[in-house]
């Protein structure tokens, strides 16, 4: 056989494969849940409802719009904000429309999350006795000279501001101003000197504040001066008086010589309320340290509300969730029982620690450092054991799952907390907030923790005005796709009460516009199917990572990488993709396999990089030399030192000592936390492993792995058409290339192999993105390219007949001699329309183009303000709404003539401008805001074209 024939053979048959697979889907499940995604795998909604204002009518038709545009999921929450409707919250009217969106949500298949508490954070309500509510240790001061007889009143200590303000409710302002509880009176020699530790109000945990503030460190260090004896309260000099202690505040004390400091501890509330419930559930948040406080809540607001719906009826459906969202409360540093826990936890009495809190020193700077990092850490184990799993396991012993935002102003660290959900969840903004580390940190407690599903509050933002649509939002939602998100739950969901009023409900200026009032939301199906596939795809498996960042120990923490790590811009994961670790994590979870630490659920990672960090405690570092001696490879210098006091001074011998014995790599010290990525990266390819994802071209990449399947999405990161060559780390399988808009399925005939990697040459429309599936042996590659060229057939010119809806204010049938922006016509009704109108055209079509076996004819509708659905010959052929705005007509068009219809929707804001100049009984929209005054600016609309018949040739052979 010669060269030639045996060439030609090999290409029949893979073009016989590729005819296969893009002409039938095979049946395995994969592509099945590709093709057509499974319900569990729709994106989900915050479902907002304003203080009291739903009825039954709203309920349903907003359930039944989200089942008609593909979402799978709702979270179920009522905040405060404008006017007061007339069902008020967790009165019987309102737990029975409850009750009926529940069913409603079962009836359709759709799942609903109930929010922990009244608001969008927090669990807390008017329930909550001040005793059960979050506290803090507050203190006076009384100076002294003895020998002197004392008798008189302690100043009694006041409570700290919340740090969102005071209680505005005058009841609740009432309580935080008068709840006091004393808990012990301390003496000691007063110290020369006026140093305070800096810092404390943080590190003694009287307000954590938001990670979005600039200058909020990522975890506290501890201050390294050093003070002369005099300077300290030796803990031995110490004397309690509580027993001295009226009722009253009175004490009665024969102070020895010498001047002395009496102070006087007494509990506090914070005054953190639910914020921002409506006024029916203001109320105090309750203690996070306390379960029995927890479960108090949980009975009152949660067991209630279950009393009227019932328990869950069917998995997947109706109520299946507990959700807590924003951690918007801040910190506590104390509850009635906290000395114990501590005593019991530490191993050691804080008693005569406790001035450290208030920023003295005890013994000397770092011995006080040392105490309130156990304090921090005695915080963070109460939050996750008490408040954080007890939820979880109330909430599972009713059937329903836990979801959870846990980052930003807790007391914790955010992997170990969030590391408790079922459902761990980040968030990103559109503007305002940069919060893409939250996202980074939910992704890694999925993959550490074995929680396939990992979600995000999507699209957050401020001052939207109905300016965002399905592909306004496509890159910066393909940066979370690659990122690990697999659970969108768009922020946000206005619940609409009535049936008649348009743009209708909203949160204010919060958030983007995401309901069935919105003017696409007939469209919004496509867009929603998109992300279905993709999230569907991006749960099969195991992530596929390298390097695991070690987080720092003790709390709060926030877990960033190194911004080396990254690509510059929206955080996009370079060729080594990493996850982090919560030491606790570590312990638990971690071994070694073939030299990868490995977890139990399968995730596997090939380098442990520790924190340059001046201090571990000894389990953390037993763990870390156990790794190292099964053959882990570990960059970085364990450090020599515990951060504890607890068994101080042997714990820092054991320190020095673990720390000796471990196996590690050192490294440069670095400015950053974390050795920049290239050194990792340089380690990684000293090992011999390639980059996972190698391009040249502006990209962004995520890889899963499938047992024998290997699953990478990729994504144009720009808003202009590239062309790219792409290394993948697959040797020896063949590449496929699945399209998650249209969601058709073909092999790339064109590939190399070399090195282990597969180079594969993509294309890529604007702001594109493509899978590219690797599950079969290599066939032969065939020169050329994976993206056959477009032939233009004709552009389709003159006129079209358009017709608006009249109940917009626009004109039933008009003519436009060329494609033309609506906000530039002189038509009032068209220049303000907001809404869909149809674009009708008879075009005539080639016998020889539509009979052509080789070819395949498509519609490019060139530029679309902002979605369109296309329809031939009355075949509905698909909703369009990014790049390229184009539908494959093959199966519906004949030869001759051809009637093609082109319903175009645009954007509420110009008919949002043209009511303006309308009396109010004139205007065809309502809405609880608008930020648009009669001469704010027009959005472009319409279809801009130009509107070309395209072919694609296949390859012809002799």
């Amino acid at each position: 056989m010669s060269i030639m024939k045996y060439f030609m053979k090999r290409l029949l048959l893979f073009m016989l494969t590729l005819s296969a697979l893009t002409g039938s889907v095979m049946s395995d499940d994969l592509q099945k849940d590709f093709v057509t995604p499974p319900d569990v795998a729709r994106p989900w909604v915050y479902w907002y409802f304003m203080d009291g204002n739903l009825t039954r009518e709203g309920l349903t038709a907003d359930l039944e719009a989200m089942k008609q545009a593909g979402i799978g999921g709702a979270i179920y929450l009522e905040i405060s904000g404008g006017e007061r409707g007339p069902v008020e919250f967790m009165s019987g009217p309102w737990r029975e429309l409850l009750k009926h969106a529940v069913n409603e949500a079962d009836r359709l298949g759709i799942e609903l999350a109930l929010a922990a508490g009244p608001g969008w954070c927090g669990t807390g309500g008017p329930w909550v006795k001040p005793e059960q509510s979050m506290q803090h240790l507050v203190a006076s001061e009384t100076q002294v000279t003895g020998p002197a007889h004392f008798d008189a009143l302690l100043p009694q200590p006041p409570p700290r501001k919340p740090i969102f303000g005071e209680p505005s409710v005058p009841e609740l302002h009432k309580i935080w101003k008068e709840f006091y509880k004393d808990v012990v009176v301390l003496a000691f020699p007063t110290p020369v000197g006026s140093y305070r530790i800096p810092d404390v109000e943080e590190k003694a945990l009287y307000f954590r504040p938001p990670y979005f503030q600039a200058g909020t460190k990522l975890f506290l260090t501890a201050d390294r001066m050093v003070l002369p004896a005099g300077e300290c309260i030796a803990s031995k000099q110490v004397i309690e008086l509580t027993a001295k202690l009226a009722a009253d505040g009175r004490l009665v004390w024969d102070v020895p010589a010498g001047n002395w400091t009496i102070m006087r501890f007494g509990r506090t509330i914070t005054g953190q309320i639910t914020k921002p419930a409506p006024v029916p559930g203001l109320g105090l948040e309750c203690d996070k340290f306390d379960k029995a406080a927890l479960e108090a809540h949980f009975e009152s607001f949660v067991g209630t509300l279950l009393k009227t719906v019932g328990e869950p009826k069917h998995p997947g459906r109706g109520l299946t969730t507990l959700h807590f969202d924003s951690w918007e409360m801040s910190s506590q540093n104390w509850t009635e029982k906290f000395r114990e826990e501590f005593r019991q936890r530490r191993g050691y009495d804080p008693l005569r620690f406790l001035p450290t809190m208030q920023g003295r020193v005890v013994e000397s700077v770092a011995v006080s450092e040392r105490f309130l990092w156990d304090l921090r850490l005695t915080a963070q184990e109460l939050v996750v054991e008490n408040h954080a799993m007890r939820l979880k396991a109330l909430g599972n012993q009713h059937g329903l799952k836990l979801s959870m935002e846990p980052y930003d102003l807790n007391p914790a660290g955010d992997l170990a907390l969030g590391g408790v959900a079922d459902v761990p969840m980040g968030e990103f903004w559109t503007n305002v907030f940069n919060a893409e580390y939250s996202v980074l940190e939910a992704v890694s407690i999925a993959h550490t923790r074995g929680r396939p599903i990992v979600g995000a509050e999507s699209f957050t933002g401020d001052q939207d005005g109905w300016k965002k649509y399905p592909g306004s939002i496509k890159l910066q939602g393909d940066w979370a796709l690659c990122a690990g998100i697999n659970r969108f739950v768009f922020h946000r969901y206005a619940h609409q009460p009535w049936l008649d009023r348009y743009p209708g409900m909203t949160m204010s200026s919060y958030a983007i516009h995401w309901e069935r009032t919105q003017t696409w939301w007939g469209m919004a199906k496509a867009y929603h199917t998109y992300l279905a596939r993709c999230q569907a795809l991006l749960r099969r498996g195991l992530a596929v990572a390298d390097i695991l960042y070690l987080d720092h120990e003790g709390a709060p923490a926030v877990f960033r990488p190194p911004a080396s790590a990254t690509l510059p811009g929206m955080a996009d994961r370079r060729g080594y993709n990493f996850d982090g670790c919560a030491p606790g994590t570590l312990i638990e979870r971690a071994s070694v396999k073939k030299g990868q630490i490995v977890f139990p659920d399968g995730m596997s990672y090939r380098l442990l990089v520790l924190p340059q960090v001046d201090a571990m405690t000894p389990a953390l570092l037993r763990k870390i030399k156990q790794l190292a001696d099964d053959g882990a490879i570990v960059l970085g210098t364990p450090p020599q030192k515990s951060p504890s006091l607890a068994n101080y001074p042997a714990c820092d011998a054991e320190a020095k000592e673990l720390a000796a014995q471990i196996k590690s790599e050192p490294v440069a010290t670095h400015a950053d936390l974390y050795p920049e990525y290239d050194v990792a990266a340089a380690r990684l390819a000293k090992l011999g492993v390639p980059p996972d994802f190698e391009s040249k071209s502006d990209l962004r990449y995520i890889h899963r792995r499938d047992g024998s399947t290997d699953i990478y999405l990729v994504a144009n990161r720009t808003s202009g058409a590239l062309s790219a060559s792409c290394t993948f780390r697959v040797a020896g399988k063949q590449p496929e290339l699945w399209d998650p808009v249209s969601g058709t399925c073909r092999l790339a005939t064109a590939f190399t192999q070399a090195n282990d990697c597969t180079m594969v040459p993509l294309e890529f429309p604007p702001q594109g993105s493509l899978f590219v599936i690797f599950r079969q042996s290599a066939g032969m590659p065939v020169p050329g390219s994976n993206f056959p060229p477009l032939t233009k057939v004709c552009e389709l010119t003159g006129p079209w007949e358009v017709g608006f809806d009249p109940k917009w204010g626009g004109p039933e049938k008009v003519t436009f001699d060329m494609l033309d922006d609506w906000s530039k016509r002189p038509e009032v009704g068209i220049k303000f329309y907001s809404g869909t109108a149809t674009y009708r055209k008879v075009i005539e079509l080639p016998e020889s183009k539509i009979q052509n076996p080789k070819s395949n004819i498509f519609l490019d509708l060139g530029k679309v303000a902002v979605m369109a659905r296309v329809k031939l010959n009355g075949k509905d052929l698909g909703v369009v709404w990014t790049d390229p705005f184009r539908v494959d007509i093959t199966g519906a068009a004949k030869p001759g003539a051809n009637t093609l219809e082109i319903s175009v929707v645009n954007l509420w804001p110009n008919r949002l401008i043209g009511d303006q100049s309308l009396p109010e009984g004139k205007r065809f929209t309502w809405s609880s805001w608008n930020p648009y005054g009669k001469d704010s600016p027009l959005l472009e609309s319409g279809l801009f074209g130009p509107v070309q018949l395209l072919t694609i040739q296949t390859m012809e052979m002799e």
